[in-house]
């Protein structure tokens, strides 16, 4: 089984359709995909209409969290959409989006660079309004080259001269939010260094302790020695280790399944969770 449990859609920042990235996985190769569009919910119904036959979705989100002064992701997994409290906490983070965006924006333009906010909503569309999108635009711009190189702390990585906050989750709060949901919660891209500061691995542990159930470990923002540590970390602390793509289409350069989530830790995952189950598919067929 080839399975990927970390990708966006035009929910949020990525560049294909929910439908489009079901179609793309199946022809990837896929077995299993994970929709984890950043704090929300709303491009599973489309994916879930269009689920060629042979490919199984992971409904799922990208939780944005915040401890100490520093920004980190949680990946919750087979949650009940409809609870209500963790759907409170997704709406106040989406509706802070445009706010901080617009800072980003100005802070941009307070340091030369000649971005409209017109240019970035453009390139949101429909999507959840985010950093991806500021970080496009200074592509389009030729301030940098690739998006990845505007994730730097000269404009907007983690306390970048372009960051600005928005209101983000503490993790402990989302891991019981995740689990009172039904839900499984793995900490996404826990090393990546080269997005801004990291949580130690003391806070790791602090998590681990509170019920977060595993580690994202093979993820393009990790080298081999991170790799190898956070799956040394993880059997320290009990926790499963993942690995996906955090596929954006177009707009990183990494593929759909360019990394993969063992099947024995997938099928944990999917026993842990309560709150929903994984879909399988039944849209259409396979694509050749």
């Amino acid at each position: 089984m080839h399975i990927d449990l970390h990708t966006h859609s035009t929910a949020s920042d990525g560049t294909d359709t929910p439908a489009e990235l079901m179609r793309n996985a199946a022809a990837a190769g896929l077995d299993v995909v994970a929709l984890t569009d950043h704090d929300s919910v709303r491009g599973h119904a489309e994916a879930i209409a269009a689920l060629p036959e042979g490919l199984t979705l992971v409904t799922g989100a990208e939780l944005s969290c915040r401890i100490d002064g520093v920004g980190l992701h949680m990946l919750a997994y087979l949650f009940d959409p409809d609870e209500p409290e963790l759907a409170r906490e997704r709406e106040l983070v989406r509706d802070d989006r445009v706010p901080r965006a617009r800072t980003m924006v100005r802070k941009l333009q307070a340091l030369g660079v000649p971005v409209e906010w017109e240019q970035v909503a453009r390139i949101a569309g429909e999507g959840s309004v985010g950093r991806p999108h500021i970080a496009t635009a200074l592509v389009e711009l030729g301030v940098v080259e690739t998006v990845s190189d505007a994730f730097t702390p000269e404009w907007l990585a983690n306390g970048g001269r372009a960051y600005a906050e928005k209101h983000e989750l503490d993790p402990f709060e989302a891991i019981r939010l995740v689990k009172a949901a039904g839900g499984v919660t793995v900490f996404a891209h826990p090393l990546a260094v080269k997005r801004g500061e990291v949580v130690p691995e003391a806070s790791i542990a602090r998590f681990a302790a509170a019920g977060l159930d595993g580690i994202e470990v093979d993820h393009m923002d990790h080298d081999e020695p991170t790799r190898a540590r956070l799956r040394g970390l993880a059997k320290e602390l009990g926790l499963l280790a993942t690995g996906s793509s955090d596929y954006h289409g177009s707009r990183k350069t990494v593929r759909l399944g360019e990394y993969t989530t063992d099947p024995e830790i997938y099928g944990e995952i999917t026993r842990r969770a309560t709150g929903a189950f994984p879909v399988p598919g039944a849209g259409g067929p396979r694509p050749a």
